[in-house]
């Protein structure tokens, strides 16, 4: 009994030794077969990179990443290069992973990551810098335009990789511009320029350069700059009354435009100065006409200058006497519209022309009918000639 017990715990022990055994192999054998896993990483330049190396059986075997200059950066989490930047984040029998800080675009490349069984086995990652685009900058403005003269306006940008996109806009419009790049090292540097004719319309323009990148995200940069041009003035007098009467308070608004403005404006009386200075009152641009009478009717003129030229513009006044029929003081009753003049008048010319028509046709009528009546009397009056004239026959 004792004999028989014995021989089955020999059996089972090396039943165990035998099955260890194969385990052990088929592990080796799983280890030695496989290879890193790793994935390629994209960041922006100034940030933080993970690299991250793993893999599903390890058998105490060491891990170990290298740069792409094939530089070894951690042999496990043992650290091999003097770069403060290049630092440990976990390390196991089945994962490496590192953090490279403050990553600038020299440290774009392919890093390698080494599981060093018998043969050593190796997979890469390509680590993606990317180059954040400088702050734009517009060129072209130093000075105010002048009108019609030609204006280029230039915005940069630098940095940037891969390169930036640069668009313009004018106030909200989008409008074309003429792109540029030009590599600077590893980094891109962006420049683009429209052409413009400056005229009055364009005083007061903002014109945008905005600078659109994959590192920017959905917050580009941008920069804007206002366009100044110089041009001469411009004139319009605007009265406050449209039917001026005797003993009324009368302005007129001189509406001058222009870069610079033109200051002030000279009012004159037919050629002259203004005659009542006590009633004729000067003040900005209005000239204001206190108590209107018939000695102000006349020709005034605003005359506006700047250093690009002068020009003026002329109302003539013709003062009414007050309660003049016709008129009125009402200044709602004179922009209510009135009768249609010219209607009336073309009403009465076709009344005149039907009327002229058969007064006409009536005469006509009454010259032929008195004809008529003419040979009528005529002929009878013949008729009665030859009755008288016929013998008498007595029977």
């Amino acid at each position: 009994m004792m004999l028989h017990q014995h021989l089955l715990f020999v059996l089972y022990s090396f039943s165990g030794i035998v099955i260890k055994e194969a385990a052990t192999k088929n592990k080796v054998k799983g280890s030695q077969a496989q290879f890193p896993i790793t994935q390629n990483v994209t960041v922006i330049e100034g940030s933080m990179a993970n690299m991250t190396c793993r893999v599903d059986y390890n058998d105490n075997t060491s891990l170990q990443w290298s740069n792409p200059a094939q530089q070894t950066l951690f042999f496990g989490d043992k650290k091999a290069l003097r770069d403060n930047r290049i630092e440990l984040v976990r390390a196991s029998w089945k994962e490496l992973t590192i953090s490279i800080s403050d990553v600038t675009l020299s440290d774009e490349g392919q890093y390698t990551c080494s599981l060093f069984t018998m043969p050593v086995k190796t997979t890469k990652a390509f680590l993606t810098v990317l180059g954040v685009p400088a702050k734009p900058e517009i060129t072209g403005l130093s000075r105010p335009a002048q009108e019609g003269e030609d204006v280029t306006l230039t915005c940069t940008t630098s940095g940037s990789k891969p390169a930036a996109d640069i668009r313009w806009f004018r106030n909200d419009k989008e409008v074309q511009g003429q792109k540029e790049v030009n590599a600077i090292g590893r980094s891109f540097s962006v420049r683009s320029t429209i052409q413009l004719k400056v005229d009055r319309t364009d005083d007061g323009a903002a014109y945008t350069c905005v600078v659109e990148h994959i590192a920017l995200g959905t917050l580009p940069h941008q920069v804007t700059e206002v366009l100044e041009v110089h041009y001469p003035p411009q004139v319009e007098i605007v009265r406050s009354v449209i039917v001026p009467q005797e003993g009324q308070y009368f302005k007129l608004e001189c509406v001058s435009k222009g870069n610079p403005l033109p200051e002030p404006v000279l009012w004159t009386k037919d050629g002259g100065e203004l005659p009542d200075v006590e009633r004729m009152i000067v003040e900005g641009r209005d000239l204001i006409i206190t108590t209107l009478n018939k000695t102000d009717n006349g020709t005034y003129r605003c005359e506006a200058s700047n250093n690009l030229g002068t020009n003026r513009d002329e109302f003539t006044l013709y003062v009414y006497a007050k309660d003049f029929p016709g008129t009125t003081t009402d200044p709602n009753a004179l922009m209510q519209p009135g009768p249609d003049h010219a209607l009336i008048g073309g009403v009465v010319a076709v009344v005149v022309f039907i009327t002229l028509c058969f007064i006409i046709v009536l005469g006509r009528y009454l010259a032929r009918h008195k004809d008529i009546t003419r040979e009528r009397q005529e002929m009878w009056f013949i008729s009665s000639r030859k009755t008288l004239a016929l013998p008498i026959i007595t029977l």
